[in-house]
């Protein structure tokens, strides 16, 4: 194979399996937070003991975090040398920003968070989960300001091929920055709600009826119901700015051959490259142009305006789908879930055994979308001044391959026992397996 696209496909995997993990604690540290001021504010047991078993779900998701992004950064010099020579002077500073303001103070609060609660007094154990909260958006932040400038590269110059920095507001508060920092936040948040639910789903069915059971699980439901709707909202001006500045990205999106007006929404099709056609599309007439332009005759540009540099079409084609198909079912489980937990008391069994199905629906969205925001960015790694090619190392396929197969066999173990343990934690925090599943009660909110 072409040791670029296997480059390509290690650097993917290294990533995909990295981002599952910080897609959870970003959230969950702020979670975290306002369980344990629920606690202080009432003393109940019932938030404290939610805490306890949550910070354990916090621990390990942030060590494989760790652990996995230590890995991807060895590949900037191994597969991409091209990278830092030419745009170092501006990535080297913002990941330097990232350790500097987010990791040390992750590291430095994690340990009083997790250890310290009959240690230290309580002010100081709080303020120490607000730290590590905020460290993980600061975190957050300094890589997706990075990441939106390769998007939509702003505030350097070029001289001798190299980038240089002219105007560092203009670099951190790029095009791109506000719609993919808010885009990727509520992700987490998202990620982060249907997990919740999902655990204490898992728990309230093996017959576990604590009222921190009931707590974790209404905050879940409840916290995906409200969220779903303004990640919708953002999705729709990201995608706006990213017509704006990638059009080509937006027309793999849409399966959109032609520059034209009266643009179809494609449902689903089988984008045929070869031919520069859709098979077997099912299609909305003006939906696209409708969405895209907010008027049903609105010119939508097509991929043939950029014919040989454009990102591959299927990828990206289905990626977009897989994301707000998802996207669509949180939307609905979550309302419905939030109808009878708010109004009834309770939920259905079966709509119990729907949010244990939904538990990592998040990671299913959010590496959707990563991969249409990603792939879709080909053939550049930085838009308009670096190319994927120009960036790669001489580096023969046979050795990335190798590493490939080592790598992909590593994350799936890690992967399988993450789950494992998470599962197996809700198991040490309910009931026997062998006690029987209750009927449907009332979940009785903490006061």
């Amino acid at each position: 194979m072409d040791p670029i696209l296997l480059a390509r496909i290690q650097f993917g995997a290294n990533i995909s399996f990295h981002i599952l993990f910080p897609t959870i604690t970003i959230a969950l540290g702020w979670v975290l937070l306002f369980i344990k001021l629920r606690f202080n504010a009432t003393q109940d047991e019932a938030w404290m003991n939610a805490y306890r078993f949550f910070v354990k779900v916090f621990a390990l998701s942030f060590a494989l975090g760790v652990v996995s992004g230590i890995t991807m950064s060895f590949q900037f010099g191994t597969n991409w040398p091209g990278f830092m020579e030419r745009v170092g002077n501006i990535a080297g500073p913002l990941l330097a920003y990232e350790v500097l303001t987010a990791f040390f103070l992750e590291a430095t609060f994690l340990g009083i968070m997790l250890f310290g609660f009959r240690r230290v007094p309580n002010w100081v154990h709080t303020m120490a989960t607000f730290l590590v909260a905020f460290g993980t958006t600061m975190s957050a932040f300094w890589i997706l300001v990075l990441n939106s400038w390769m998007h939509t590269p702003a505030g350097f110059e070029l001289r001798n091929g190299v980038a240089h920095a002219t105007d560092w507001w203009a670099i951190i508060f790029n095009p791109s920055m506000p719609y993919r920092l808010a885009h990727m936040l509520l992700a987490s948040g998202l990620t982060c709600a249907f997990l919740i639910a999902g655990l204490s789903a898992w728990r309230w069915l093996r017959g576990d009826q604590g009222r921190d059971v009931a707590v974790a699980l209404r905050l879940g439901v409840t916290l995906g119901a409200v969220l779903i709707p303004v990640q919708i909202l953002v999705g729709d001006l990201h995608g706006l700015n990213t017509l704006e500045h990638q059009p080509a990205k937006v027309a793999a999106m849409e399966g959109n051959w032609e520059t034209r007006g009266n643009v179809p929404l494609v449902l689903f099709a089988i984008p045929n490259e070869r031919e520069r056609r859709n098979d077997y599309a099912i299609e909305i007439p003006n939906g696209a142009s409708l969405i895209l332009k907010h008027d049903p005759a609105g010119v939508v540009p097509g991929l043939n305006a950029f014919e040989g540099k454009h990102p591959p079409v299927a990828p990206v084609f289905y990626a977009f789908r897989v994301m707000v198909g998802m996207g669509l079912a949180m939307l609905a489980i979550s309302w419905v879930g939030s109808y009878f937990l708010w109004r009834r008391g309770h939920l259905p069994r079966l709509l119990a055994y729907g949010f244990v199905a939904m538990t990592f629906s998040g990671w299913i969205a959010t590496l959707a979308g990563w991969y249409v925001t990603e792939i879709g960015r080909q053939p550049w790694l930085v838009t308009g001044v670096l190319t994927t090619a120009q960036a790669a190392s001489a580096v023969p396929a046979g050795m990335i391959g190798t590493t490939l197969a080592m790598y992909l066999a590593i994350y799936v173990v890690l992967l399988v026992a993450y789950v494992s343990v998470l599962f197996h934690l809700a198991k040490k925090g309910g009931n026997p397996a062998s006690a029987p599943m209750p009927a449907p009660t009332r979940l009785q909110p903490a006061e």
